[in-house]
């Protein structure tokens, strides 16, 4: 048996209409999974790119809008994914904005978590994947909603996997750097900031969509099943710096 192959596996990735998300669906798919994209718009070029698989609309706004996903039919492996960002000064901040990432990034993550592993437990066997952040473990600026729900994400991952381990559930996530996706094209495009960040990275070059995908798909596949709890930094050595 291929320990990095998801054959015979449905995959559901949130968020999979662009950027991360959209990258984790193909390297999934061609993984062997049967893949579900789903996001609060249409994943028709997730799907065009893979070349098979489902799409499914979730938004994300309502925290519990992936409760009864699971009833329906066996799905392996959870991809969290959808994220949402709201930027200003912490003195100016404002409780909508701070509510709606809250309930994006960490209180619909964790209920969708529950709901997979309602499904999943009875069976022993399940994947969970969450996308948390370098700001999973730095403060950054003007993001302070952000930071608070990936460190939040980090958090769960381990509470999750301390609990379902045993029970056959393997829960970990991927912490992205500095990825070429349009959310960090203002980045690039800024030629001094764009160098002070290269200027960081022991790798030399941004990450690419695909370094999270195929992270993602070891993170589901046989050859992690020995892996819980697990925040993976996938930053060129951002952190290490």
């Amino acid at each position: 048996m291929n320990p990095f192959s998801l054959e015979g596996r449905t995959a559901l990735v949130t968020g999979a209409n662009t950027g991360i998300g959209q990258a984790i669906a193909v390297a999934m798919a061609q993984a062997g999974a049967d893949v579900i994209a789903s996001g609060r718009r249409d994943c028709d070029e997730t799907l065009a790119l893979m070349g098979s698989g489902r799409q499914m609309r979730l938004d994300f706004a309502d925290p519990m809008a992936a409760r009864d996903v699971f009833a329906g039919e066996r799905i392996d492996i959870l991809v969290n994914n959808a994220g949402i960002i709201r930027r200003d000064d912490a003195v100016d901040f404002s409780e909508a904005d701070w509510d709606d990432v809250m309930d994006v990034n960490a209180k619909a993550l964790f209920f969708t978590c529950q709901a997979f592993a309602r499904a999943a437990l009875p069976r022993g066997a399940g994947k969970i994947v969450n996308i948390a952040s370098l700001l999973s473990f730095q403060g950054g600026i003007r993001v302070p909603s952000y930071t608070a729900s990936k460190h939040g994400v980090a958090g769960l991952t381990k509470l999750m996997a301390n609990e379902w381990a045993a029970k056959g559930l393997n829960v970990n996530a991927i912490a992205p750097g500095y990825i070429e996706t349009n959310n960090t094209e203002a980045l690039r495009a800024d030629p001094d900031r764009s160098r002070a960040i290269l200027e960081r990275i022991p790798a030399g070059r941004w990450g690419k969509a695909d370094d999270i995908g195929q992270t993602a798909v070891f993170l589901a596949a046989p050859a992690s099943d020995y892996i819980n709890g697990t925040v993976l930094n996938v930053d060129g050595g951002w952190l290490a710096r």
